[in-house]
């Protein structure tokens, strides 16, 4: 078999230490394979990386493993040609099964070419990365203590949700704050309404008559300081998310807001993910093979046995099937056509999965090409095969008992 790396390593990481093997291979004499352990210690990876550079390693593979992969590849990146492997990939053959063989097995695989490396942005982008992603979980930790509040005001039978579309809107934070405070006659509450929900007062009054206890009370102004408390982190974050976001992706955050459904938030989360250089991908199919979007390939004896989407990255995924929701609800636009169209064949949550693929590949050319969207227009559809929708639409008139005869129109003089 052919050696593409005459000197490579593989790297079996662990939390507390890595099993390090250096394949040597010149001539055609037999490879020679050097076994070392290191610690996970700052020393100790730089004592590493001195003796892979001593030895005149060229390539290193490890396995993506949790997060102890991450600061071998901070000291390594820049030294070495680096190769991140997920570990399905690289299963080791049924036998005897070490730390040491397993180092051996990725040596041997890297040196012989057969290892597929995992996409790993740049050190600014990876940043990024774990801004968005933590503020995603900010915003689902808020999401749930929303929840908790709901949960503590319909156990007092305030059914407040129940008039105002927002409870913890400018009205209901201020109804809540009253509550909070010992105010119980629901026509004081409902005079905190504020704009439109000024309209409901009448509603407010029945909807704010309940049973409010002191221990309500305790777990409402509990609530509500958690609430404060994670909307000033989601804020301070957002606010480090645009003081550090380069020139180039601030741009390319512009020009997916073009697009149907991508707010300012959800273009950042999809660059954090994606970056802006479409070249790594190749092709948009593959992009959305990477991200988990596309149906899966399953067949056996020349039968589909599913077509269930394949995995891939869940925070891509996440931001595009809510992408894909909020376009769906845009008015006279190409993407809610589309959305319409799967979900009366295929269900809805189907066809936000089939949206958010059309999506992502909207965003491929738009960074590629870089442009900005383009609207289709909602009949889009109907003028790819007018004789098909006509044929279609006079069958379903003719089963509803109509008899139907088609006239060209005359053209406006």
């Amino acid at each position: 078999m052919e050696i593409l790396y005459p000197v490579c390593a593989g790297l079996d990481v662990h939390k507390e230490t890595v099993v390090v093997c250096l394949r040597r291979h010149t001539g055609t004499a037999p490879a020679q394979q050097q076994t070392r352990t290191f610690g996970t210690m700052t020393r100790a990876l730089l004592d590493l990386a001195d003796w892979l550079a001593e030895q005149g390693v060229t390539h290193v593979a490890m396995e993506s493993t949790g997060v102890y992969w991450k600061p071998i590849w901070n000291l390594l990146e820049g030294q070495f040609e680096l190769l991140l492997v997920n570990a399905l990939h690289i299963k080791q053959v049924p036998g005897r099964k070490t730390d040491v063989k397993d180092a051996e097995w990725i040596a041997q695989l890297l040196q012989h070419g057969l290892l597929r490396n995992s996409f790993v942005p740049g050190a600014p982008q990876r940043e990024l990365r774990e801004l968005t992603r933590q503020r995603r979980q900010l915003i689902q930790t808020r999401a749930s203590v929303v929840n908790r509040v709901q949960k503590v005001l319909e156990d007092a039978n305030i059914k407040l949700a129940s008039v105002a579309t927002d409870v913890l809107g400018v009205s209901g934070r201020a109804m809540l704050e009253a509550l909070v405070a010992g105010q119980d006659d629901p026509e004081q509450l409902a005079d905190l309404a504020q704009r439109k929900l000024r309209a409901k007062i009448p509603q407010l009054r029945l909807a704010l008559q309940g049973r409010v206890t002191d221990h309500h009370r305790f777990l409402l102004r509990l609530l509500l300081d958690e609430l404060t408390h994670l909307e000033g982190l989601i804020g301070r974050v957002t606010g480090r998310l645009e003081e550090t976001l380069p020139a180039s992706f601030a741009e390319a955050v512009e020009r997916l807001a073009t697009i149907p459904g991508i707010n300012v938030a959800a273009a950042q989360n999809i660059l954090a993910e994606i970056g802006t250089d479409m070249d790594q991908f190749g092709s948009a199919a593959r992009l959305a093979s990477w991200t988990g979007m596309c149906p899966g390939n399953h067949e056996s004896a020349g039968k589909r046995q599913s077509g269930k989407t394949t995995k891939g990255n869940r925070w891509l995924r996440a931001t595009l099937v809510q992408v894909a929701w909020a376009a769906s609800h845009t008015k006279e636009t190409y993407l809610s056509a589309q959305y319409r169209r799967l979900a009366a064949r295929r269900g809805k949550k189907k066809a936000l999965v089939a949206l958010g693929h059309t999506i992502l590949g909207i965003i491929y050319h738009v960074l590629q090409d870089q442009t900005t969207y383009r609207e289709l227009g909602p009949d889009y559809f109907d003028h790819l095969d007018t004789a098909r929708l006509t044929r279609a639409l006079v069958r379903r008139l003719e089963r509803l008992g109509h008899q139907v005869t088609l006239q060209p129109q005359q053209p406006a003089a």
